[in-house]
């Protein structure tokens, strides 16, 4: 067998040191032959992989189809269906069992190429691009480098450093170099060869990045210096720590291991702490800074006066953690000459940061009082102080200039004076009486609003609703939203024909398996099934209740709740329980707990001999067995309340299809696309059921009565009262006196737990919505008009398009059934805005549900939600005309105290809307939010506070609005000078005109 064929198969076989073996038994003749065929094998070797990984996939799909097969056959031998057999399969993650082939088996040819090439190619480039080919990009990196350091190391050391160097300038910053093993293969080769590394900062950044022991890397005294010149090192390392974290203790600290070799003598201290200095002067945010911050006070460099020039460099513009270096290292180093502190003084004042500024402020006030002779040098200083936005940085500077007012010439306070203009009213007049007469008129800012009429939105047109379906059998499976379930209702009813013409259904086993029907296609195919078979429909099948092993181990002076196979035990063991001889298990039994059969107690040892424990090990229940109704509506309490009144009324049909009492039509089916039904057109078909005998289906006659429009013509009320039969009586009675839901939103927090936007233990806050109807309705109204339930879950949420034409003349109840799905955006459908914005064409009262609505997604930047939209819904409701503004403001303050949605994002949605015609009613959103949403007693202020009453006051302005609120009223009284009190004060004086 010839070189190339031998390695051929070794290739084949997907072993990188059997290739390994191979190549180094070659000579240099079989070596020539190899790396000639080697280019050419590319696509042979990977199309082999493939085909083995496919046929291995077939293989496994092939052993999990056989097993799906014995489970289902195996769980339908015990009484389930084939339908719950398979939910089971799926939902478990049975289908798992190992049947799987490993993808990695796709790539299984690439290493043992790459050896292959790396073993035989003659030249050190040649093997440089061969093993990093685009060819061989992988999607997992192979922490294997033996075989390919065997066949490298084989050749001789001046080709390793070259080949070293090579791989060494090949690194890149990239996304692709963090899946293959360029950057390991290249450390491991400089320091195996003892080349000298390049000048190149991707090798460094990949030699900070995989770290090992530095004390002993022969690295280390070429790459060390270079850490501070690198681009990218500090962004590597911005995490490090001196101690690292609980969770990851065996993480290697660049902080402690350079801190380390300094003590001992093994690093220039000196050329660490220049490094840092040096690093600092090159610029970088904070980000990219933060580790030199660390090493340098890790360090703990001596005073040094040399470096005072470079550290007075970075207090103008370095990032906050890199001046406040700067200026420790500057106090530390001695005093500062006149120039250099009068240098410091203008450069600490010039920034944003408060703590700066007022340290600056402090070195201005020494200089001055160390200073001989006049001060008018220090005029820049002050003139810098006194432009600063803080009032307390203001306040400060009008001290330190009234102290030392003696101390200016003519000149020095003239230039105070003038630089004073634009100090408040207060410290101005402060100033005025040591300096003269201070200019303090205030300075009329440029404003760019101007107000613009709103958007215009296309109302949706209210047409004539669609005729009924007229092919029962092929449209039952389409019955996505309300309308196509109102025409496919309404056409089985109405043509009893339709009912059994059509193409045949297929097998139902699948629908009967199913105890409980949730959604509208699985009525309808049953209703199709009864016409076509009448009492064909199997008995309703039993729950499964499979015990499920429950493992719990407690302590005896807590809780104990154990599940037996017959019934649950509660025992309250919060006090001693009385052990008898037959010990704690023989105890329990007495109290009712078995200690033998399905479900038993075992004592077992406390370590140490503290308190002794039990095992509990019962079969237990998923849930206690209760009796369940016998007909096929869902739980009510596992789909939303409007999807449960649409399988009401299916059920009905069903029910009455039954009994040989369907109706010749149905009342509720509306008559314009809006969900409305005529006032005329519902007595009319009343009047037709008079005539013809026919009785009303409740829950028909409950929907239709909801979806009647709230202002009716007088004759058809007066027609409707002549009526005489009981719903004739009833719709009579809801002409006349429609009873109205009232709402309202209570927020609470429930039980800490984890969600995408909340720490773990924070507090998880909950809405409860309420709806209530006073008297309590008919079935149907006690669904679509009762508290929806505050969680979520199975099939909750379904159906939401069609909810609006459920309730089209209450709006908010809607509202108020949309609110449990408000505050979790990942399970928010991403066209949930859609829902929102189709109830302002609807009608009825808005309230509490509409405003909490329209606030939350107004702020919310969550996964589906995006500011365009928040804004868009504010904007639709105010061109509607149906925004509560102000009860809308006070939902937003609320959800800003008990939510993740942030200030920032309300006040930049809010000042869109004001720049887009709804400057008013922003206004009135903030007079409402303002009173829940600042401090109450005992509660502390802070910047966001302050800027909710910045954004007001300008609100204010805008609306030209007038009329105190007494909660500003308040906090303008008090006699603080605080930026938030200031504030208030303001909007309270423009308010109080």
């Amino acid at each position: 067998m010839g070189a190339w064929e031998s390695l051929r198969q070794a290739i084949g076989a997907g072993d990188a040191s059997r290739v390994a073996e191979e190549v180094l038994r070659l000579d240099e003749a079989g070596r020539k032959e190899v790396a000639r065929e080697l280019p050419g094998h590319i696509a042979a070797a990977r199309d082999a992989a493939h085909e083995r990984y496919h046929r291995r996939e077939a293989e496994a799909e092939q052993a999990a189809e056989r097993a799906r097969e014995k489970f289902v056959r195996d769980r339908t031998a015990r009484g389930l269906s084939s339908d719950e057999a398979h939910e089971i399969w799926w939902g478990g993650a049975y289908y798992e069992h190992g049947h799987r082939a490993d993808w990695a088996e796709r790539d299984a040819w690439i290493e043992p190429m790459r050896v292959a090439g790396a073993g035989t190619l003659s030249t050190a480039a040649a093997v440089a691009t061969w093993l990093y080919r685009r060819d061989f990009t992988r999607w997992r990196r192979t922490r294997d480098l033996d075989p390919l350091l065997r066949v490298i190391t084989a050749r001789s050391p001046q080709w390793q450093a070259d080949l070293a160097v090579r791989l060494a300038l090949r690194l890149r910053a990239t996304r692709a170099q963090t899946r293959d093993d360029s950057a390991e293969l290249a450390l491991e080769m400089l320091r195996r060869t003892g080349a000298v590394p390049p000048a190149h900062d991707p090798l460094v950044v990949a030699w900070v990045s995989a770290p090992s022991g530095l004390e002993h890397d022969p690295l280390a005294g070429h790459l060390v210096p270079r850490i501070f010149e690198a681009e990218g090192v500090g962004r590597a390392l911005r995490e490090d720590r001196v101690e690292p974290p609980e969770w990851d203790r065996e993480r290697h600290s660049w902080l402690r291991s350079l801190r380390d070799l300094a003590d001992a003598g093994r690093l220039d201290r000196d050329l660490l702490v220049d490094g840092c200095v040096r690093r600092f002067l090159l610029g970088g945010d904070a980000a990219d800074l933060r580790f030199f911050v660390r090493l340098h006070d890790l360090l703990s460099p001596a005073p040094s006066r040399e470096r005072a020039r470079d550290y007075l460099r970075l207090l103008p513009a370095a990032p906050g953690p890199v001046a406040e270096l700067a200026l420790r290292e500057l106090r530390r180093a001695g005093g500062l000459s006149g120039e250099e502190a009068g240098e410091a003084v203008e450069a600490l004042l010039f920034r944003a940061e408060g703590k700066l500024v007022r340290a600056g402020l402090t070195l201005l006030d020494r200089a001055a009082r160390d200073a001989e002779g006049g001060l008018d040098h220090l005029a820049p200083a002050l003139a810098s102080a006194f432009l600063s936005e803080s009032y307390e940085v203001q306040e400060r500077a009008v001290r330190l200039a009234v102290r030392h007012a003696g101390r200016f010439s003519p000149v020095g306070a003239e230039a105070v004076r003038e630089a004073a203009t634009g100090l408040p009213p207060e410290p101005a007049a402060r100033l005025s009486a040591a300096y003269g007469e201070v200019d303090s008129s205030p300075v009329e800012e440029a404003d760019d609003f101007r107000p613009v009429p709103l958007p215009s939105f296309e109302a949706p047109a209210r047409e004539p609703f669609p005729p009924a379906f007229g092919d029962l059998t092929g449209t039952y499976t389409r019955l996505r939203d309300g309308i196509e379930f109102e025409r496919w209702l309404d056409g089985f009813v109405r043509d009893p024909a339709a009912r059994t013409a059509g193409k045949p259904l297929p097998d139902g086993t699948r629908l009967y398996g199913h105890r409980h029907w949730t959604r509208p296609d699985q009525w309808a195919e049953a209703l199709l099934r009864e016409a076509a078979g009448p009492d064909a429909e199997p008995p309703v099948p039993e729950p499964e209740r499979a015990p499920v092993p429950v493992r719990v181990r407690v302590r005896v002076r807590r809780i104990i709740r154990v599940h037996t196979a017959e019934a649950g035990v509660e025992i309250d063991a919060g006090r001693p329980i009385p052990v008898t001889g037959g010990g704690i298990a023989g105890s329990l039994a007495e109290l009712g707990i078995p200690r033998s059969g399905r479900g038993h107690v075992r004592e077992t040892p406390s370590a140490g001999g503290g308190m002794p424990g039990i095992s509990t090990v019962s079969p237990g229940l998923r849930r206690r067995p209760k009796e369940e109704p016998r007909d096929r509506l869902p739980d009510p309490g596992s789909v939303s309340p409007p999807h449960r009144a649409m399988l009401l009324r299916c059920a009905e049909v069903h029910a009455a299809l039954k009994a040989g009492t369907l109706p010749p039509y149905l009342l509720a089916t509306p008559t314009l696309t809006s969900g409305h039904i005529d006032p005329a057109e519902l007595v009319a078909r009343l009047e037709g059921y008079e005539r013809a005998g026919a009785r009303a289906l409740p829950a028909d006659l409950q929907q239709a009565l909801l979806r009647l429009p709230r202002e009716v013509d007088p004759d058809v009320v007066a027609r409707g009262g002549r009526l005489t039969s009981e719903p004739g009586v009833a719709l009579a009675h809801w002409l006349k006196d429609r009873p109205e839901p009232v709402t309202r939103v209570d927020w609470s927090h429930g039980d800490t737990q984890y969600t995408h936007d909340r720490q773990p233990g924070e507090p998880h806050p909950r809405l409860h919505p309420r709806i209530r109807l006073e008297p309590a309705g008919p079935p149907l109204l006690d669904v679509l008009l009762a508290d929806p339930s505050p969680h979520r879950w199975e099939e909750h949420g379904a159906h939401m398009d069609s909810w609006r034409l459920l309730l089209p003349s209450d709006r908010e109840a809607v509202a108020v059934h949309l609110l449990p799905h408000l505050l979790n955006g990942w399970d928010r459908p991403g066209h949930f805005h859609r829902y929102v914005a189709e109830l302002f064409h609807q009608d009825g009262p808005v309230g509490e549900g509409v405003a909490l609505l329209v606030a939350y997604l107004l702020a919310d930047r969550g996964w589906y939600q995006s500011a365009e939209r928040g804004r868009e819904l504010l904007l639709r409701a105010v061109a509607a005309g149906c925004l509560p503004a102000a009860e809308c403001g006070r939902q937003l303050g609320l959800a800003l105290r008990r939510t993740a949605v942030k200030l920032n994002d309300a006040l930049s949605s809010l000042e869109e809307c004001a720049r887009q015609g709804a400057h008013k009613e922003v206004w009135e959103i903030m007079a409402g939010l303002l009173p829940v949403y600042l401090p109450g007693p005992g509660e502390r202020t802070h910047s966001a506070h302050t800027r909710a009453l910045v954004f007001a006051a300008e609100a204010a302005r805008r609306a030209d609005a007038c009329g105190p609120i007494p909660e500003i009223a308040q906090i303008a009284a008090r006699k603080a000078t605080s930026g938030f009190v200031r504030a208030a004060r303001a909007l309270h004086e423009r308010l109080d005109r």
